[in-house]
Parts: structure tokens; sequence; C-alpha cells
């Protein structure tokens, strides 16, 4: 066999064994307390930015904050509009962790490496997740800069067999057949669309169904007809993973979409999506999505679930 060859078969052995291998409880541990050695922050709730929300993370006070690239078993992230720090601080009163970007399948990484920072946020003791992305509206009635409540998803790539919890089952996070009936929590939605309306932004909010994509491209119009057709209300590629593991450890989420884009569902139309327009939707928005997340924290109860 040519060195070549030989090379490249080795490369995709190793590539094998990755992704049958996972992180093990030693590693999400390691990680925890390399980041609890180095803050005084014990963060109950952690905020997932999505594309063009990332300044949520820089309204928190007394910050500590690490590069992903520094922090032990920690992917990277390689989206324009994902900033790659993990800021740890106080937000209205309420010691939160804050992930300016998040990973994604697409960028070539495993499910459990893209949900990675969630059994982490667990074992430093996170009660609560709020999720946040950018989102391509299917629903007709949504208008770019409409911030959508998840009530529910349909994780495409989960029918083909792609879940982040596939392979053994550690019992130390959660039960082998978690239940997502209940992905979404209801007090914490209710309370989201609640503080909208006392802003003076209501007709901004909506509640709806979000469906994860594999991405990276954008969808088809074939493809977007099918997902308002099976009910879904918003489409991104991103999200789904992060709340499935953070249910089996028992968190609690709120799920929230910022609508960037609408979704072509028209033929005769020959407008196409693109992620500099996410990323300038998100930031035209962002003092919304700001403002609500930041009224929203003092209103979140601890959550006694938690295992």
């Amino acid at each position: 066999m040519s060195p070549p060859a030989a090379e490249t078969q080795k490369q995709e052995s190793n590539r094998k064994e990755e992704a049958r291998r996972g992180y093990t409880y030693e590693d999400y541990k390691h990680t925890a307390e390399w980041l609890l050695s180095r803050t005084e922050h014990r963060p109950t709730i952690a905020i997932v930015c999505g594309s063009g929300l990332g300044g949520l993370g820089d309204l928190l006070k007394d910050q500590v904050a690490f590069s992903y690239g520094d922090i032990p078993n920690f992917p990277h992230s390689t989206v324009p509009g994902h900033a790659g720090r993990l800021i740890f601080g106080n937000l209205n009163g309420k010691p939160c962790v804050c992930m300016q970007g998040r990973f994604h399948s697409y960028e070539g990484y495993p499910l459990w490496k893209v949900t990675f920072p969630i059994r982490v946020f667990r074992l430093i003791g996170v009660q609560t997740v709020i999720v946040t992305n950018a989102a391509g509206g299917l629903n007709q009635d949504y208008k770019v800069g409409d911030i959508m409540v998840i009530m529910d998803h349909i994780n495409m790539p989960g029918f083909a067999g792609q879940n982040p919890l596939i392979g053994p089952n550690d019992d130390r996070f959660g039960p082998r057949f978690p239940p997502m009936s209940d992905a979404y929590d209801k007090g914490l939605r209710k309370i989201a669309l609640a503080i909208g309306q006392e802003l003076g932004f209501s007709e901004k909010m909506r509640e709806g169904v979000y469906c994860s994509l594999g991405g990276p491209n954008f969808e088809t119009i074939a493809e977007c007809r099918f997902l308002n057709t099976l009910g879904a209300d918003a489409v991104g590629m991103s999200t789904v993973p992060e709340v499935i593991v953070a249910r089996h450890c028992g968190l609690r989420v709120l799920g929230m979409s910022l609508i960037t884009n609408k979704a072509v569902m028209d033929y005769s139309n020959e407008a196409t999506a693109n992620h500099e327009e996410v990323l300038q939707a998100g930031k035209d928005s962002a003092r919304y999505f700001e403002k609500l997340v930041t009224s929203l924290l003092p209103r979140i109860e601890p959550n006694n679930n938690v295992f």
C-alpha cells in the first residue's frame, strides 16, 4: 500500500473511532471542574446565543470570559456571527453563563460534540437553559423581526437516525428513553409571552413549532412547503440537539427563535435566503430580544426537578 493511501486509511479509521467513542463522564467532569476553578460565578441559567444574537453575552456584569479554544474538550465555532466565547456573569440579578455562538453538525462535528456544553452546564449547577436561534419563517403570518417562543419541535435529522443520545446511555445524566412531549417548559413560555406584552411589543411575539434541519444549505421551495404542511412555523439548523440533551439530564428549557427571513414558498418569487440577511435581521431586532431575555430572568424560579 502506497504511503498516501495508508495515511488516508488511517485518517478514516481515526474518524470512525472518534465518531464511535464520544465523550466520557470524566471528560465532562474535567471541563466542568476546569471552569469552576477559574471563576467564582455559579450560574443557574445558561443562555445559548444563535446567529447575530451574541450581544446578550455582552450585557452580563462582572464578566469572566473564556475563548472556546482555551476550554478543555470544547469544539471551536466556525460560523460568522458566532464569537466563540463562554461568558460567566450576572444579568439582571441572576447568575448566568452565556454561549456566544454554538456548534452545528454542518461544521463537521458529531452531535455528541455539538451538545457537549449542555452536560457541562448540568455539572456546574445550571438548572434552566434558554436556547435562541435565527430562523426562517414558514408560517406566512410571520414577519421578519418576530420572536417565536418555541412550543414544540420537529427533529428531521432524528428521523434519519441522527440523535445526540445515540450510543451507550450514562444513567448519571439521564434515562435511556427520555420523553420529549414536554421539551419546552409551559410556565416559561407563558412568562415570555406575558413579558413581551408588558414591554409593548406583543405584535412581535409568536408561539409555534420549530423544525431543525442539518444544513448548511438553505431550504428549497418544495422543502419549505413540505415542512409547513407538516406543521412547522419556522425552520433552522440548530437548537434541537441541545434541547434533547438538556431534557435528558433534567434541565428546564425555554426556546426562542428570531425570524430573520421569510422562507421562499412561491416559485414566482426570485428572492433567495443568505446568511448576511440573517445577521442583519438579528442586529436590527437584537434590542427586542435582549430586553425580553433580561426581563425574563428574574422570574425564573429554581428548578427543583434537576437530579
